[in-house]
């Protein structure tokens, strides 16, 4: 039991309606973890329990959203605790805040109705009803995260920053290499593209031909002569420089693809060169050669 307490892998996650609680536990949904939103608070215990006697090395911890959409939410809180501390597990609790103008500037962009809002009770009282009912659980917070001048980014970052000894656990920034053919269409889901068009092209060569970029014959004929050599020399340090600053923003996707006309020996010669570079600098990284078989 010491061991659960020691790692802080139990989350909760509450706050006011409209400061980011969702977008904050998207982000432990991110890192990996076990997410479970708008949960009764009585219900707690029993997750922890079943999520501790599973199988559930596949995530490093749990992370349950908790708010207003329950009756007596304040009295089941202390209740909770009690019983989370008979199990020796003390939760690492994160509270989203925003000032009530920027709440009030939100729930008009998108005219949805506070949980506490009825024909009684209007929106400013209504958030003023919330901060009272949940004053308790923003002081026993371990972080208090104004959001009022936050970008998702931002709430990303400190949230990273926070649990970053969790995080570093997990495979981080996930990058996912494409080759393809220009005369297929580049994918839409890339985030860079990189045209290599430019470099000789080993399909004017009868022998090589039938081969494809994972054949060695390939690669030294696309990136062993100029301007191939080059070229390679200078991508991988592009991705030196800028791949650790996609992470430090707080991606958990990149996505590059590299095409050539067919998507068979220039672009496969690339990404494999810097599949081999990115998994040699530790980066979880994955490859799809979309063309191959067409070009």
């Amino acid at each position: 039991m010491e061991k659960r307490s020691e790692l802080k892998n139990v989350v909760i996650v509450s706050g006011m309606s409209g400061s980011g609680k969702s977008t904050a536990l998207r982000v432990f949904e991110d890192m990996g973890f076990f997410c479970v939103d708008g949960l009764p608070a009585r219900m707690a215990p029993a997750l922890i329990e079943l999520f501790f006697s599973s199988p559930s090395k596949d995530y490093p911890g749990l992370a349950m959203g908790m708010d207003l959409r329950q009756p007596d939410f304040a009295g089941q809180w202390r209740e909770v605790l009690q019983d989370m501390e008979k199990l020796s597990v003390r939760p690492t609790i994160l509270f989203t805040d925003s000032s009530d103008q920027v709440l009030l500037r939100r729930y008009a962009t998108t005219r949805r109705p506070h949980p506490l809002a009825t024909g009684n009770l209007g929106l400013e009282a209504a958030l003023d009803r919330e901060r009272e009912i949940l004053e308790p659980i923003r002081n026993q917070a371990d972080l208090v995260v104004d959001t009022s001048h936050y970008s998702v980014h931002d709430l990303r970052r400190v949230i990273q920053d926070k649990w970053a000894s969790i995080a570093s656990q997990s495979q981080g920034m996930r990058v996912h290499l494409i080759s393809f053919g220009f005369k297929y269409g580049a994918p839409a889901e890339a985030d860079t593209v990189m045209d290599l068009r430019f470099l000789p092209n080993p399909y004017f060569v009868e022998d090589l031909r039938p081969l494809s970029g994972q054949d060695e014959a390939i690669a030294r004929y696309v990136l062993d002569g100029e301007p191939g050599r080059e070229y390679l020399k200078r991508l991988l340090e592009f991705l030196d420089f800028t791949v650790p600053l996609y992470a430090r923003e707080g991606r958990y996707r990149l996505t590059m693809a590299f095409g050539c006309t067919g998507g068979r020996h220039r672009s496969v010669a690339v990404t494999e060169a810097v599949l081999a570079h990115l998994r040699a600098c530790g980066y979880t990284v994955s490859v799809e050669h979309r063309h191959f078989s067409l070009g």
